[in-house]
């Protein structure tokens, strides 16, 4: 057997396994990195019932597919926003599952990503963490020890462009600990996001999760197939709750167009 055959019998394998392992995992309250839920356009800014950050897809770039995106982000604190009530946020880089266009019509139904999660109970206390997932597979913990305040370092890429075997990985720059996973993955590459989420509740009350209070979180270092990711205010995300309002929003992005800030139950930020 070549060593082509090889790696691809042990890719499946391994694949076999990692949907066994999701099988137990999918019992967990929570799906993270769901696709973008598009909710609206107004004055040129896209608006979604899930995700607030910012958005790259294949058409606004001129056809441009992504092999690879890389992003850091600071670990927000996580508080109770409203008294006894459980809350949960995400926050990661992923490539699809996004909008292939900048006026947001169309939306992209494959999905890798890697991030964190910051979550408080009905009693208020936060509980932080890491964790992977490729759509429709549910999410996967890392054992990582998380906290607020953290530096998060993490890249998705093709072993070889597109060939979707895909090397997923994520450090904890400040405390030293890294994760790196291998998974062969069928994406279209036409998004590449960096996004502050309130993931998917599954099981009883299933729904979005609701927000909790976040400290400004900023992302930095971001780029796409081994470049500066080039952000653009017309790719910029906003969230807004059952009524239209903006409860988190994205900065403008920084000068050297490679971050952003998220703020949540902002109007801007």
């Amino acid at each position: 057997m070549s060593s082509i055959r090889r790696l691809s019998a042990t890719l499946a394998f391994a694949a076999l396994a990692l949907l066994a392992t999701a099988a137990v995992a999918s019992a967990k309250p929570l799906a993270h990195g769901q696709f973008v839920h598009i909710a609206k356009t107004r004055f040129h800014t896209n608006q979604s019932n899930n995700w607030f950050g910012y958005n790259q897809g294949t058409l606004e770039q001129g056809g441009k597919l992504f092999n690879s995106i890389t992003g850091d982000w600071i670990v927000p604190t996580a508080t109770q926003h409203t008294k006894g009530q459980a809350e949960s946020s995400s926050t990661w880089i992923g490539i699809g599952g996004g909008c292939i266009d900048a006026g947001c019509t169309a939306g992209d139904n494959t999905l890798i990503q890697t991030g964190t999660e910051q979550d408080v109970d009905s009693s208020g206390k936060a509980s932080y963490s890491a964790w992977w997932e490729i759509i429709p597979v549910p999410s996967l913990n890392i054992s990582m020890t998380v906290s607020p305040g953290d530096h998060m370092s993490a890249s998705i890429a093709e072993v070889v462009p597109n060939s979707n075997v895909w090397t997923i990985t994520l450090k904890d720059v400040t405390r030293g600990e890294s994760f790196s996973q291998t998974v062969p993955y069928t994406s279209t590459h036409a998004t590449a996001e960096w996004i502050s989420e309130t993931p998917l509740l599954i099981g009883t009350d299933a729904g979005l999760a609701t927000l909790p209070n976040l400290t400004t979180t900023p992302f930095t270092r971001g780029t796409t197939n081994g470049q500066n990711a080039g952000l653009k205010s017309s790719e910029e995300m906003q969230l807004i709750d059952s009524n239209g309002n903006v409860i988190g929003a994205p900065s403008a992005p920084n000068s050297t167009t490679d971050g952003f800030n998220t703020c949540s139950w902002a109007t801007s930020c």
